[in-house]
């Protein structure tokens, strides 16, 4: 195989798109299409108004747009034409049926491929980036070698992102590192060179780690389940710093500089939320049960399960506080995205905070800087309130287009998000405009340095991981008491 001179990516969405467009910068000799079914998705591709929102994502987009960097809903012609294919559609978790749950859904990864057997010719490298569960590619290669054609060979190679939301183009333009997994055979070992030739235009070759096809698929859902095991840690010491009188970000700090730990991803919060961490747990999970590893599968389930506990007791701590009843009373949710500087809501610890404070009968102020009102809505339409009576449930719901008209006449602030703009709020103008006593859950301890001031102004602060607010008081009986129905962590049925 010659040069790389045309790439094609299949599927416009957090991954391929700006993946892509960091490749047409830093390659800016090969054309680099992505394609998508969803017309719409194509056309704001095409426009001013990205579909997604990601720091340093328009520059270069608009940089690249058009010049080497193309967005097309025809497929056909883009897979035919590439030397190198990306498939980068989503991956869900399935809702049915076998594995329902846990099991990765590769209905999107199948049509894929099959779509690629049937239009494309010649000589093909076909890359994985969705998180996909192990021997995934083995699967991709059986549907091409069950429709080969004589003018037509493929090899399948596994190159897992490791992006995180909110510094995406910054952690694709200097990665810790990049992994290729391929084939051992000489023609395997011939794809990886052509597609790592790629990625050392601008990636040191010492970052550059290849691998087994296996090992590739697993390392993305080992590097994401460790991470949020991590998280859940530092939550777990959270609850219990709550009650003792410790604080947990002295205590992440104290271990953070013991360099066998370090002290990233230590930081309590309402729990981890994005597409990715929860999948590739419970992906990780079902992969255990399937290979008869029981012990194995329900070690990483408790991940998940302190995350929804740590939700939970978040929620009743403010129906606790907020004399054990929520029922119409006005909260202010400020942040609805799963972490700041995305627009991303999916499994958004915000969306299960206000599923609990719903089922109270809250109503909900909800402000995210980035978040549209149709995507807020669309996610909590299915709570158990919305299902129940729908236009009850989403009556409780309401958009505000600025903090201070979230807060206004308000019983409590719920910061859900760590957007940097509710650091800097005016929280003297907003304790008078709120009922008395006002209250502060600090769900990311974004605050930290205003507790001082916050309480001088009149609030009561409540925060993750500390007590700081002795006025009324919340012990560890009220946790049990008031954990909105929490179900008790059970065995599972492996």
């Amino acid at each position: 195989m010659g040069p790389v001179k045309r790439i094609c990516c299949i599927g416009a969405g957090y991954v391929g798109g700006p993946t892509c467009s960091v490749i047409a910068q830093m390659c800016p000799e090969i054309a680099v299409t992505v394609v998508d079914v969803n017309e719409e998705r194509i056309r704001a591709w095409n426009s001013d108004q990205l579909p997604i929102f990601e720091p340093g994502l328009q520059e270069v987009v608009e940089a690249q747009r058009g010049i080497n960097l193309f967005f097309s809903t025809d497929i056909d012609k883009a897979v035919r034409e590439a030397d190198i294919i990306f498939i980068s559609v989503n991956t869900p978790t399935k809702t049915f049926g076998l594995g329902k749950g846990r099991a990765a859904d590769l209905k999107y990864i199948e049509a894929c491929a099959r779509r690629i057997a049937q239009v494309a010719t010649g000589y093909k490298i076909v890359v994985e980036k969705s998180t996909v569960p192990v021997r995934a590619a083995e699967s991709i290669q059986r549907i091409f070698n069950a429709n080969t054609k004589s003018d037509l060979s493929f090899q399948v190679l596994s190159n897992p992102e490791f992006l995180a939301e909110g510094t995406a183009i910054s952690d694709l333009k200097n990665p810790d590192r990049v992994l290729i997994g391929g084939d051992e055979t000489p023609e395997g070992q011939r794809a990886i060179e052509t597609l790592s030739s790629i990625y050392v235009r601008w990636v040191p070759k010492t970052r550059i780690i290849t691998t087994n096809t296996w090992s590739s698929e697993l390392s993305k859902l080992a590097a994401n389940a460790f991470l949020a095991q991590r998280i859940s840690s530092i939550n777990s010491i959270s609850a219990l710093c709550e009650v003792t009188g410790a604080d947990v970000e002295e205590v992440a700090h104290a271990i953070g500089t013991d360099q066998r730990i370090g002290n990233r991803f230590l930081k309590a919060s309402v729990g981890f939320g994005g597409s990715c961490f929860q999948k590739d747990v419970l992906n990780l999970v079902y992969l255990c049960e399937a290979l008869n590893l029981p012990e194995v599968a329900r070690y990483w389930q408790q991940v998940i399960e302190l995350n929804e506990y740590q939700r939970r007791r978040f929620a009743a701590r403010i129906v606790s506080c907020l004399f054990n009843t929520v029922t119409d009373k006005k909260i202010a949710l400020l942040g609805f995205a799963f972490k700041k500087d995305t627009g991303d809501t999916r499994e958004s610890s915000s969306i299960h905070i206000s599923k609990y404070l719903m089922d109270e009968g809250a109503r909900l102020h909800i402000y995210d800087p980035k978040v549209k009102k149709e995507q807020i809505m669309q996610d909590l339409s299915h709570t158990t309130a919305s299902a129940e009576d729908p236009e009850r449930g989403l009556s409780l719901v309401s958009i505000a287009s600025d903090p201070y008209e979230a807060c206004d006449n308000a019983h409590a602030i719920v910061i859900c998000t760590e957007w940097d703009i509710f650091k800097e709020l005016d929280y003297g103008r907003i304790y008078q405009a709120m009922l008395k006593p006002a209250f502060i859950f600090d769900g990311r301890r974004i605050l930290d340095s205003l507790h001082g001031r916050l309480q001088q102004l009149g609030f009561q602060v409540e925060t993750i991981g500390k007590r700081i607010s002795q006025r009324i008081p919340f012990t560890a009986s009220t946790i049990s008491q008031l954990d909105l129905q929490a179900p008790p962590l059970k065995k599972m049925k492996i």
